[in-house]
């Protein structure tokens, strides 16, 4: 489900703040309210995944018709996501300093581990992939640039985590709904921050089996020299190919030391 508009979850929120723009939170909305288990809607699915009355989701899809952000099948008569919303998220990475300094050490990664590995970003409780080098060999799924995955149950997410403060690591938890994805997946907070204490110790987060069956994690976050983290980057071993003891060996050094090359190459 998609999160309510800031206007149905804080309704005074023009009344403090004389710059926020309603219309153009309605329209983010809408492009939002559109993922995979949504690739197309009617009006009155768009109204309800975004909280807004009919006539407001019409004025909005019109709107974002013309600008060439969505499309609409005339016999169908559902909406769709046009070509045109891509130019937002490649803005995004083109100009992102972290994907820059990270591209060819994740080329290295990738190479030296025979593994597919992939720079990850904070979103409120998710990780968000914005950077990837693909392995050549089977992997059994498939995590693209653009995907959001929860921080609980994954190995980036819960490297990312290692970085905050114990209090800021709770909260976050106790704000994602830490739903099973599989038997495997570890849901208890203080299970979850355990893992994340151990991370702290040994540099590295993994995951086995707890988002998507057969696929494992492992990953480190990338700290500057002043002590800020900016993302996780994190490779991802399926469980045809590793066992998790093999792959914490074996990949876990690669990966810390991957973060560590991305950090130092961070502009000042």
């Amino acid at each position: 489900m998609v999160r309510p508009s800031r206007s149905a979850a804080a309704p005074d929120s023009q009344s403090t703040d004389p710059l926020y723009n309603q219309s153009l939170e309605k329209g983010l909305a809408v492009l939002s309210s559109f993922d995979a288990a949504h690739r197309t809607m009617n009006l009155s699915e768009i109204a309800a995944r975004t909280g807004m009355t009919k006539a407001s989701a019409q004025r909005t899809v019109h709107t974002l018709q013309v600008l060439g952000y969505v499309g609409k099948d005339l016999q169908t008569r559902r909406f769709r996501l046009l070509a045109r919303t891509m130019d937002l998220g490649f803005n995004y990475t083109a100009s992102h300093p972290l994907v820059h300094a990270a591209n060819p050490y994740l080329a290295q990664l990738a190479s030296a581990s025979g593994e597919t590995a992939s720079l990850t970003e904070p979103v409120n409780q998710d990780m968000i992939y914005v950077a990837q080098r693909m392995t050549t060999k089977f992997i059994p799924v498939l995590t693209p640039v653009g995907m959001r995955i929860p921080m609980y149950c994954t190995s980036s997410g819960r490297a990312w985590m290692s970085c905050l403060p114990d209090s800021e690591v709770k909260a976050l938890l106790q704000a994602s709904p830490r739903v099973a994805r599989t038997p495997a997946t570890v849901t208890g907070i203080a299970a979850i921050m355990a893992h994340v204490a151990a991370c702290r110790t040994a540099g590295y987060a993994y995951n086995a089996e707890e988002l998507f069956l057969g696929d494992m994690g492992i990953a480190a976050p990338i700290v500057d020299r002043r002590g800020h983290p900016h993302g996780s980057v994190h490779v991802s071993p399926p469980t045809s190919r590793w066992t998790l003891d093999e792959a914490q060996k074996k990949l876990a050094p690669m990966v810390i030391e991957c973060a560590r090359a991305i950090a130092s190459a961070l502009p000042h």
